[in-house]
């Protein structure tokens, strides 16, 4: 099976794009994984490590064609809030639960929980249903890969020890 072995950043895109797969959130953090192109192209992702696949990235095949990625539409919550500072309360909730979360200029993303969306809405803010790519924050010890920088950039990790309890 042929083999992906580096990501192209959408902003240096150059080559021949062969296929394209779209992945949700989850599956657009990877290292190594078998996968399957919309077109039916066969390979494996063999990256060196865990890699964020951001949508209009590539990955390089060993003979150097390309395969476009897409973020899939997921089902989310958009929450919203009266003013700039019930937001950053509701955000403050939010995080307070440990849950990625994407930030906006004026709304909050987070995966599809209705426990959530009813502490939202209880809290004033609103929780509408929505769907679209998730995109994250990526958390204080993320970090930026060696080299670039090409806006947002995200890395999940594993829960941590930590002295507080989680709900």
């Amino acid at each position: 099976m042929i083999r992906a072995t580096r990501v192209l950043r959408r902003d240096a895109l150059r080559g021949e794009i062969v296929d394209r797969i779209v992945l949700d959130h989850g599956d657009r953090h990877r290292r190594r994984m078998a996968m399957r192109g919309l077109g039916g192209l066969s390979f494996l992702l063999d990256l060196p490590e865990p890699t964020i696949l951001d949508d209009g990235d590539a990955v390089v095949l060993q003979d150097g064609r390309l395969i476009w990625i897409e973020a899939a539409p997921e089902r989310l919550l958009e929450i919203r809030a009266a003013d700039d500072r019930a937001l950053k309360r509701l955000i403050w909730h939010i995080g307070n639960r440990h849950i990625p979360a994407e930030i906006g200029a004026d709304a909050v993303y987070i995966a599809f929980d209705h426990v959530l969306a009813e502490m939202v809405r209880g809290l004033g803010g609103s929780a509408e249903p929505v769907e679209r790519p998730f995109r994250p924050e990526g958390g204080a010890y993320a970090g930026e890969a060696a080299g670039h920088h090409h806006g947002p950039h995200h890395h999940d990790h594993p829960l941590h020890d930590h002295p507080h309890p989680h709900d």
